[in-house]
């Protein structure tokens, strides 16, 4: 598989849209490195993903018999909160109304890349050999029979906590962090396609993790798509990138802010993958994330900053989403 520049990968896209292709996407945050393969030309040897349960990897989700090692070592509450800090500190001077704040936590695990990628349970996976492996929750597009959905997802609650769901719901914090993200992807769509429309706003999805059930909150926002959009699927595509939920709001200038308060390369973490075939692209987008450098592994996690949110329930959120959902 070969790195494509932003352009070659919207040409390659548009290319295999138009002539009927069924292909991978794997795209990095900040859209420099993209990797676009025809299905048939995948070394699975190299390359292994399942999405919604279709892949080149038909033992995927096979259960894992042996006992899992886990430890990580959470990012210095003081670092943490200087990062912190600066979000909060833009979004008090108005240059923001919602910031994702991630961060790199060295992680020490008996499983091994392709060990999380084969047994774990999610609707988006893949595996890129001695480089990561990605096991999202998180839908970004849909486009099939002209209309484009997407899903964002924030919020975050232990489900094992009494009332979890009804706190998770009446949280001020939470349900302003959404909102804004809803409106965020509202105009990302308005951007590609007509009649956009809010078509479930705010429902619980239940997630099973090797730590226990934890609940996420999800709307879903659809659109009419062009005539002739399988001739452009790069430029629709690209044009949508950095995904809203995982950038914040006005995107260009939080996306700054971001650089300045993390200190660390995203890399594919935060990007998009998805396939195209028969008509209908789907993607997903690349949280839930361990990387593979220099024999050491990494889980990039983060959540979103709001001028509401306190350092200390954002770093127990950053906490509580370093898990693998093999059970």
């Amino acid at each position: 598989m070969k790195a494509l520049d932003k352009e070659t990968a919207i040409a390659r896209m548009n290319t295999f849209g138009r002539n009927g292709t069924p292909f991978l996407f794997v795209i990095d945050y900040m859209q420099e490195h993209s990797y676009v393969e025809p299905l048939d030309g995948i070394d699975a040897s190299v390359c292994l993903y399942q999405f919604r349960g279709a892949g080149n990897a038909p033992d995927a989700g096979a259960r894992y018999a042996r006992t899992i090692d886990w430890e990580f070592t959470p990012p210095a509450p003081a670092d943490y909160r200087r990062s912190f800090d600066t979000v909060r500190r833009n979004l008090l001077g108005g240059n923001s109304y919602l910031t994702n704040l991630t961060c790199k936590v060295p992680l020490r695990t008996n499983l091994t890349l392709k060990d999380v990628f084969l047994h774990s349970h999610a609707l988006y996976k893949l595996w890129l050999k001695d480089r990561f492996v990605c096991f999202s929750p998180e839908i970004f597009v849909r486009m099939e029979e002209g209309r484009i959905k997407s899903f964002p997802m924030k919020g975050t609650i232990d489900a094992t906590l009494p009332h979890a769901e009804s706190i998770l719901l009446d949280d001020a914090k939470e349900a302003a962090e959404h909102a804004t993200i809803v409106d965020l992807i509202r105009n990302d769509l308005s951007m590609v396609s007509e009649h956009v429309t809010v078509a479930s706003y705010r429902y619980i999805d239940r997630l099973q993790t090797n730590k226990g059930p934890i609940l996420q909150t999800s709307s879903e926002i659809c659109g009419m798509l062009p005539g002739d959009y399988t001739k452009r699927l790069g430029d629709i595509l690209f044009s949508l990138l950095p995904a809203g939920s995982i950038t914040g709001a006005p995107k260009p200038r939080t996306m700054q802010i971001i650089a300045e308060a993390e200190g660390y390369e995203r890399g594919f973490y935060t990007g998009v993958m998805g396939c195209y075939a028969d008509g209908r692209l789907d993607s997903a987008v690349m949280i839930r994330f361990i990387e593979q450098e220099d024999g050491q592994l990494y889980f990039k996690a983060g959540g979103g900053i709001t001028a509401q949110s306190r350092w200390e329930s954002e770093y127990n959120e950053v906490i509580q989403k370093i898990y693998v959902p093999i059970y």
